[in-house]
């Protein structure tokens, strides 16, 4: 008798390779943020988009605080079209980092979610800016 693991059989080589490739498409982790801030190599934007009192109290180094609410067009212009912006909110109990994921991507504009957000940030024992 199968496992409630196996129960549903295991995707293809192929096809898991297609899916996780997609997914890596959408999101980043925060050890990678991390390493390419460290390394002075970050090649996209960090955006907080909490609201702006909860970014004062402590957010992830470097990030620029912009809450989803105020993501538009205008607010966007300083940055080129093609840049790549990484959205983080408190962790996995928010949606707010894939309310700017979808209102940056309707803007035409490139983006991945960092997963976990603040929460993930602190499991990972990486430190918080505060204002």
């Amino acid at each position: 008798m199968p496992s409630a693991v196996t129960d549903h059989p295991a995707a293809t080589p192929a096809e898991a390779l297609a899916h996780f490739g997609r997914k890596l498409g959408f999101e980043t982790d925060c050890a990678d943020v991390f390493a390419a801030i460290s390394r002075g190599s970050a090649d996209f934007v960090l955006l907080d988009v909490r609201g702006r009192k909860a970014f004062a109290r402590a957010h992830v180094p470097g990030a620029v605080s912009l809450p989803h609410l105020d993501i538009n067009a205008r607010r966007l212009e300083a940055w080129p079209m093609e840049t790549v912006f990484v959205v983080y909110c408190a962790g996995p109990h928010c949606n707010g980092a894939d309310r700017a994921a979808f209102r940056l991507a309707s803007l035409g504009r490139p983006v991945k979610l960092m997963i976990g957000g603040m929460t993930g940030w602190a499991d990972e024992g990486f430190a918080f800016e505060r204002d």
